[in-house]
């Protein structure tokens, strides 16, 4: 299907294609859903075919698939040339150009600013003579066959440039779906995470799932010893990870998502749909504390195993969990000097950076050192679901933990217990961290709570000083100004953490290298604190006032 010939600027010879026979408007639906997937700010897909071959009605389809509205009024803007829709996701551009006397009047129209950043839909493109057109465009044919059913149409995709790549996932994204028994379902974008990975929930007769695209990785420029970023921090490359972690944790009885199909390759799983219930509730939305506390247990229950460095993706297939190595955890960190700092406006010295990464290593070293499991990495309300109708520590759905690594039992904790996207009160923390060391010395006499509190503190700093960095680099590099609203909070927990009295030197650092992201902005409730558990023994959380979740 793909084809390495020379394209040039604006190409004339497709890179790939596809054929499909629609044989009536459920299939048509199909395939707009189907396109209406693919498609993002920018794109071009002309529409061409005889009068009456259904040019319009497949429009007028994919309109409405990327509305999420099946009634929405869709006129025809054969006398307009051109109509315009400011939908959730896209602004969309419909054209008809069949009445276009000269490609000058699109001047008149306004195409070139209508259409800048827009999904653009043309019918009867070729009557603008190539005054349409873009290197990265679908082209779509759609014709009636001599014989067969009335609404019976053929239909042939073309792909140029980057949308070649596009339309191969999109073949590869339908022949899975259908493969696993989902072909009728509905199909409906998620909300992502801030990653390049997106989610869609199929919508099926008798039971929903999720569609995970996420396309292999690509290695970014060497930052560090010929690797790149992704390499020094171990981040997945692909989803054999992910599949691997959900069999393991679902054979020692975790609510990890049921696999129903992929294509490995690809980067395309079908996972099983574990609702909308997480463990927030509200407005704004706050910790459900019962929530939070059956997440901590299980924990709990999964750091009490021997858990294995090596796991099966499938037969004859296993993954690696790789070591959360001092590399690792040191690039993680200098997201604080390569983008936090510059969105504060300032930059520090070259002597001021190797002071930073000695601080840091000598501060990890002990937590380090420490028996490792399994870190999911992402263990936050975002990637925790609550299912009511299972039982136990069943009851708490995961996700999001392709990048799981082996390391120190207390970065997890810390990752929930200091939600980087909820405020989690000083009181609730505690609670939750004395929760865990209970459950923790109630299975094995021999844990050490003196080291974990302290491995909790360097984890909590670590983390906090990584998203600080996450968080300005996904404003400046991604336009996802959204983040910014969290780095009080992220500020918040960062203090009570280097507030521990072995990160006195880190705390000299931080207070004389990096500014606040704005004191005067925390958000309500969120108060600089001093860190809830020194170096000795949790004590009991002090009584529940009104203002305070519930906690047992």
């Amino acid at each position: 299907m793909i084809d390495n010939r020379s394209t040039g600027a604006v190409p004339t010879s497709p890179v790939a294609h596809w054929d499909v026979v629609l044989p009536d408007e459920t299939a048509t639906g199909r395939l707009a859903m189907d396109l209406a997937a693919l498609l993002r700010p920018g794109d071009l897909v002309t529409l061409g075919g005889d009068l009456g071959a259904g040019k319009t009605t497949l429009a007028r389809a994919i309109i409405r698939e990327l509305a999420g509205d099946p009634n929405l009024e869709v006129p025809s803007p054969t006398f307009t040339l051109m109509q315009t829709y400011d939908l959730p996701r896209h602004r969309v551009v419909h054209a008809d150009l069949y009445r276009l006397g000269d490609p000058s009047e699109l001047d008149e129209l306004g195409w070139t600013e209508q259409t800048d950043g827009a999904v653009t839909l043309v019918e009867w493109a070729e009557r603008a003579e190539g005054a349409v057109l873009q290197p990265d465009r679908m082209e779509v044919h759609i014709t009636l066959p001599l014989e067969g059913a009335e609404k019976m149409r053929r239909v042939r995709l073309f792909g140029y440039g980057r949308m070649a790549g596009g339309l191969y996932r999109m073949k590869a994204i339908r022949a899975l779906i259908d493969q696993v028994g989902f072909g009728p379902a509905q199909r409906r974008f998620l909300q992502g995470d801030a990653s390049a990975r997106s989610y869609e929930r199929l919508i099926g007769p008798k039971r929903n799932a999720v569609l995970m695209n996420s396309p292999r990785r690509t290695d970014g420029p060497p930052v560090r010893g010929g690797k790149p970023y992704s390499a020094i921090a171990h981040l997945a490359e692909d989803v054999k990870p992910f599949v691997a972690m959900a069999r393991a944790l679902r054979a020692r009885g975790f609510s990890a998502p049921a696999i129903y199909g992929g294509d490995l390759d690809a980067g395309l799983l079908v996972i099983e749909d574990l609702g909308h219930e997480g463990v927030l509730e509200g407005t704004p939305p706050a910790p459900v504390a019962e929530r939070y506390e059956l997440a901590v247990d299980v924990l709990a229950a999964l750091h009490g195993q021997d858990l294995p460095a090596t796991i099966a993706v499938t037969t004859g297939l296993d993954h690696r969990l790789p070591p959360y190595d001092l590399d690792a955890m040191l690039i993680e960190v200098e997201l604080l000097l390569d983008w936090y700092l510059p969105h504060a406006g300032t930059r520090v010295s070259p002597d001021a950076h190797r002071s930073f990464r000695q601080l840091w290593a000598a501060a990890l070293a002990p937590s380090l050192a420490q028996k490792p499991v399994w870190v999911l990495r992402d263990y936050h309300s975002p990637n925790l679901m609550w299912l009511p109708q299972r039982a136990g520590l069943a009851r708490i759905g995961l996700l999001d933990f392709q990048d799981a690594v082996m390391g120190p039992a207390a970065y997890d904790l810390v990752s929930l217990a200091q939600d980087a996207r909820v405020d989690v009160p000083e009181a609730l923390e505690l609670a939750l961290l004395t929760r865990y060391v209970k459950a923790r010395r109630a299975g094995d006499a021999s844990f050490d709570t003196k080291a974990f509190a302290a491995s909790y503190a360097v984890m909590g700093a670590q983390r906090a000083t990584k998203i600080l960095g996450i968080f300005a680099r996904l404003n400046q590099r991604d336009r996802k100004p959204v983040y910014l609203a969290h780095l009080p909070r992220i500020w918040t927990y960062l203090q009570r953490c280097l507030s521990f009295p072995e990160l006195g030197g880190l705390a000299s650092w931080y207070k004389d290298h990096v500014p606040a992201p704005g004191a005067s902005r925390l958000p309500p409730g969120v108060r600089p604190a001093v860190f809830p558990v020194a170096a000795k023994a949790p004590t009991a959380p002090p009584p529940a006032t009104p203002n305070e979740p519930g906690r047992s």
